[in-house]
């Protein structure tokens, strides 16, 4: 442990020393800008850093069963290693506390807690595995920020009844959440039912390029699925999966626990492709299929007018006890945005490629043979800081400024194209990236935005889902034939961002300020 120690304090020695010499790298945003109690964290998810996939009595889930399906992710490759993080969570731990982070997200896997769901035995070696997590963050000052599914589901329900697409998968998932709250509660006090629906539902039963892969044409060609139908009843049952654990927590668990509950969305920022009614009507249903298809209900009471308009009866109804639990709401929104697309409109003009979902639009990133912002290697990921600002303000204005987490936020680094580890070490560019986010995130504050905390993905270089390892967005390399982690310049600028506004400014920052959050 002294030689891994030493051997990061002279990393984070090289990494400053990076930054000293690349005076390019400024910062018009410092630590001040931002409450004290602000939570800055990294996130994570079980399946993609955890490994042990089978080891600990965790059963199967049903990305192991996909990654194991010949074809199904860009490099062949899964995440039964991944980053080993189940043997190596103290060390992660530590990387986390050198940065100067006050929380981590990371998600609990429900195949290693429940390995039959409801079907079979609580599985105490999981419980202990994710107590020690708990107690490790805790003892360095790492407030845990836990999601309840990020994608991942036992595969003995998707075989004994099709998981998301029938309504028992609700008493499944408010039996986990309850195990959840009943072991953890007492020392969590942030959680999120489910990370990002939208791309779960889209591409699980629309496209059909997640698990269960299900799909039909014209989205996609699945050997079996309706794209038609299946993704909004699996969409449903999702807002009603949340519902039925944000009312065993009201109930049971949050008035002597003292934590709150939320729901983290995917969230692109839309702009217009043109000038034009039509155009900005586009975007307006784009945000309202990405998003409101499942804050609107909670927050709302019903599905957006823009997708009951499209869909008429193809949209489930709510009960009167859905809706009684559906009151429950939210006590804060979890946004994930990385990037800005263009809008173009299908519904009264006809686009010359495939619409996008039932919207009846088209997402481009390229306008007039400019893109919006610089590309990134991630595919229709591109850098539009103030994105971040209108989304935020989007949020705030439809949801009356429900307190919001940016949840995740980074950069995405080539990892398949023989960039050199001293290159991906060197990551310059993420570091721009984080600076001018943060930047716009600074102004939607400003601007009166309940904003109450922001989270880097990714802690550590992982497995990135349909990408495998062809992707890096860690403030930590790792190096995934020994497992060793490295910070990269990024993890250095973090670093300083928390602890030494001073230090930014010598560098480069911009002026000082004070001032707090509208309540």
């Amino acid at each position: 442990m002294v030689i891994k120690a030493l051997k990061l304090r002279m990393s984070f020695a090289f990494a400053a020393l990076l930054l000293h010499l690349f005076p390019l790298i400024s910062c018009v945003v410092d630590r001040t800008q931002f409450p004290q109690d602000f939570l800055f964290g990294t996130s994570t998810s079980s399946y993609q850093i955890e490994g042990a996939y089978l080891e600990g009595n965790k059963s199967l889930n049903n990305w192991d069963v996909f990654t194991h399906t010949p074809g199904k992710i860009n490099d062949g490759s899964n995440a039964d290693v991944a980053d080993d993080h189940y043997h190596r969570y103290m060390e992660d731990v530590e990387l986390m506390h050198s940065l100067g982070v006050n929380s981590y997200r990371f998600s609990i896997s429900w195949s290693r807690i429940l390995p039959r769901g409801r079907f079979g035995e609580i599985n105490m070696v999981g419980i202990e595995f994710y107590n020690n997590l708990i107690d490790a963050l805790l003892l360095k000052g790492i407030q845990p920020f836990v999601t309840l599914n990020h994608y991942d589901v036992p595969q003995e329900l998707e075989d004994r009844y099709g998981a998301w697409l029938n309504c028992k998968i609700q008493e499944d998932y408010g039996y986990f959440a309850e195990v959840c709250f009943k072991y953890f509660g007492d020392r969590v006090k942030y959680w999120t039912t489910f990370n990002e629906p939208n791309p779960l539902v889209k591409f699980g039963y629309l496209t059909g390029t997640y698990p269960p892969g299900r799909c039909s044409k014209p989205f996609g060609n699945c050997t079996a699925g309706d794209s038609a139908i299946e993704p909004y009843i699996a969409g449903h049952n999702v807002i009603l999966c949340h519902a039925t654990a944000t009312d065993i927590y009201r109930r049971k668990y949050q008035a002597k626990q003292g934590g709150f509950i939320g729901l983290v969305s995917w969230a692109y920022w839309y702009e217009p492709l043109r000038d034009t009614p039509a155009d900005h009507s586009a975007a307006q249903r784009a945000l309202a299929f990405a998003n409101g298809w499942f804050l609107d209900p909670i927050m709302h009471g019903d599905y957006p007018p823009e997708m009951r308009q499209i869909l008429g009866s193809r949209l489930p109804a709510f009960s009167l006890n859905d809706r009684r639990k559906l009151q429950n709401k939210l006590d804060f929104i979890g946004i994930n945005h990385y990037s800005t697309l263009y809008v173009q409109d299908c519904m009264f003009f006809p686009c010359n490629t495939d619409q996008e979902g039932e919207t009846y639009s088209v997402l481009t990133g390229v306008k007039d043979g400019q893109p919006i912002g610089p590309p990134t290697p991630m595919p229709t990921f591109y850098v539009v800081p103030s994105g971040l600002e209108k989304m935020v303000m989007y949020m705030k204005e439809r949801y009356n400024n429900t307190p919001m987490y940016i949840t995740e936020n980074g950069y995405a680094q080539d990892g398949k194209n023989g960039a050199s580890k001293k290159e991906l070490l060197n990551d310059m560019v993420r570091v721009d990236y984080l600076r001018s986010y943060l930047t716009s995130l600074a102004s939607a504050i400003r601007k009166g935005a309940d904003v109450r905390g922001y989270f880097i993905w990714s802690l550590i270089d992982n497995f990135e889902w349909l990408n495998g390892y062809t992707l890096r967005f860690g403030l930590y390399h790792v190096d995934y034939n020994t497992l060793e982690r490295t910070p990269k310049l990024s993890a250095q600028w973090y670093k300083q961002f928390l602890s030494s506004p001073k230090m930014l400014k010598q560098i480069g920052g911009g002026a000082r300020r004070s001032w707090r959050v509208p309540s």
